[in-house]
């Protein structure tokens, strides 16, 4: 069921102590593509992935005073991205409020990761407009520090590295991964990967770039190897 309503966005306004002032552009943020109309949140989604880019840049870099280039990046990087995004989306329930067409609403699409973490992005750059960077901070900040750990090792945890360790010496070989499919348009490509040990297949996994989707499939190979043991 659709909860984009007038009378159910204060849900949404609850979770993210925030009111939004032009309905109309938070309509779009919250309108899908599949729903045929004559907006969508695709232009929003654009320049919300620009700016969450530096929302996060700036919060790292003032929280890790003593952290290099390389090591904020890869902060970073484990922050802004699908699989990230889309657990902030569904921490506010982001997926009732989308208007979908039929056919993808029966795809599971008010569950699937790129449009939530679409949605979300779309979402953010309506407050930006609305309300400048400063209110996206106040918004965004504490969502994110609700839903992850925000630390050094949490954030730099290497998962390539750890299968790598693990296989060489378990299985005497190194994963391999091999790039599944590819889609999206330029500004929003998402890639998915797979890992292969000893030719046999493992996790896949999906993110708006090879390395990150490869640290996710790496990850849940992990896990996977770990309780087989």
């Amino acid at each position: 069921m659709i909860l984009q309503q007038a009378q159910h966005i204060k849900f949404l306004e609850e979770d993210l102590n925030y009111i939004f002032k032009d309905r109309e552009l938070l309509t779009e943020a919250l309108t899908h593509k599949s729903f045929k109309k004559p907006y969508n949140n695709e232009r929003l989604e654009f320049l919300g992935d620009a700016v969450l880019d530096i929302v996060v840049a700036e919060f790292l870099f003032m929280k890790f005073k003593n952290k290099k280039e390389g090591s904020l990046s890869k902060m970073r990087a484990s922050l802004v991205n699908e699989v990230s995004f889309c657990k902030l989306a569904n921490a506010i329930k982001l997926g009732n409020y989308l208007n979908l067409s039929v056919s993808e609403e029966n795809n599971g699409g008010r569950l699937k990761p790129s449009i939530l973490s679409n949605a979300l992005e779309a979402v953010m750059a309506v407050i930006y407009l609305e309300s400048g960077l400063l209110e996206v901070k106040k918004v965004f900040y504490p969502l994110m520090e609700n839903e992850f750990h925000i630390n050094e090792d949490s954030l730099l945890q290497d998962y390539k590295s750890a299968l790598q360790e693990y296989t060489q010496e378990v299985f005497a070989c190194i994963p391999t991964y091999e790039l599944i499919s590819q889609e999206g348009p330029d500004h929003n490509k998402y890639f998915v990967m797979q890992v292969k040990i000893q030719d046999k297949f493992y996790a896949t996994a999906k993110g708006n770039s090879k390395k990150n989707a490869q640290q996710e499939a790496a990850k849940l190979t992990l896990k996977i190897l770990k309780n087989e043991i």
